[in-house]
């Protein structure tokens, strides 16, 4: 229970990597080729955790077309029991809670062992989204299930930027029962340095100690994940989206920015006193890219400053 350990002592300095499991229509021999090859190329990588996404149709929350067209995936939760064999590396389940009934969604909190699993709740992609069980509720019943499985929950620097209250909302998912928080993919350092030293001061103000943060970084090795990013929410700003455009090597690019902004961001972290892990994934399907986040997550690996 490293993972967790380090988490519930506020600790940090850990390393995850993101994993979106195959597509729904996938038969079984192919899901576990699938799982196969992955497990072998993180073999190395000697990660504190895994994250298992859970992919919901976000078009209610985006109505410009979507770069890569929505395809359903694999149940993260399924994949994980069926193909995806990690051994002792604790996994982060996410929930993309308004899919679920109450009722599934209590079956498998109480089924979790947290010992090797953690959870991040999810909530609707735009409030106008139908949903079969709130992100509030999912909460309430993670509290009265299964209380001793670390629940993260989502921290968005965009959404800070635009309007200013991100960090109530962190200290308002504290309350609620979250022990960490994820970050979709940084691209914007600043978004996301602003984010953390109103969260570090609000916990100052009201005596909490803050959680910690998970930053998530991927590369980009072409202008179509680029867009793909942007359709997601993610702000990158405009001297980047240049630097990448322009780039001889665009893959090679993003990893260096991504390398760059990881130490920026664990710098400051240090210094404020925040506790952080870092994620990172592969927003792309193309082995050249997920290749490279692999790189890119041994690189990070290296920089943590581990006290063990």
């Amino acid at each position: 229970m490293e993972l967790q350990q380090r988490i519930i002592d506020g600790r940090g300095e850990f390393l995850l990597f993101a994993l979106t499991p195959p597509r729904q229509t996938a038969s079984p021999e192919r899901a576990q080729e699938i799982a196969d090859i992955t497990v072998k190329r993180l073999e190395s990588l000697e990660v504190d955790g895994l994250v298992l996404y859970d992919i919901d149709d976000e078009s209610d929350r985006n109505p410009h077309e979507r770069p890569f067209p929505f395809l359903p995936t694999m149940d993260p939760a399924d994949y994980l029991s069926r193909y995806f064999d990690v051994g002792n590396i604790p996994v982060v389940v996410y929930r993309a809670v308004g899919k679920y009934a109450e009722a599934d969604l209590e079956s498998w909190l109480r089924a979790q062992d947290p010992a090797r699993r953690l959870s991040v709740f999810v909530g609707a992609a735009s409030r106008d989204k139908p949903v079969t069980t709130s992100l509030g509720r999912a909460l309430t019943l993670r509290a009265q299930t299964r209380p001793d499985l670390l629940l993260g929950g989502v921290a968005i620097p965009e959404r800070h930027a635009r309007s200013g209250d991100e960090h109530l909302r962190l200290l308002r998912k504290q309350a609620a029962g979250c022990s960490f928080f994820v970050t979709q993919v940084v691209y914007d350092v600043t978004a996301a340095k602003n984010l953390v030293s109103d969260y570090r001061y609000e916990c100052l103000a009201h005596g909490v100690s803050p959680a910690p943060i998970v930053f998530t970084f991927s590369v980009c090795g072409s202008t179509k994940t680029l867009d793909f990013l942007r359709w997601l929410g993610v702000d990158v700003p405009r001297w980047i989206e240049n630097e990448l455009l322009h780039a001889d090597d665009t893959l090679e690019a993003s990893f260096e920015y991504a390398l760059t902004a990881a130490r920026e961001l664990m710098a400051y972290c240090r210094r404020l006193g925040v506790p952080f892990g870092l994620n990172v994934e592969s927003v792309s399907s193309r082995r050249d890219e997920i290749e490279a986040s692999v790189d890119l997550a041994g690189h990070l690996r290296g920089e943590l400053h581990r006290q063990d």
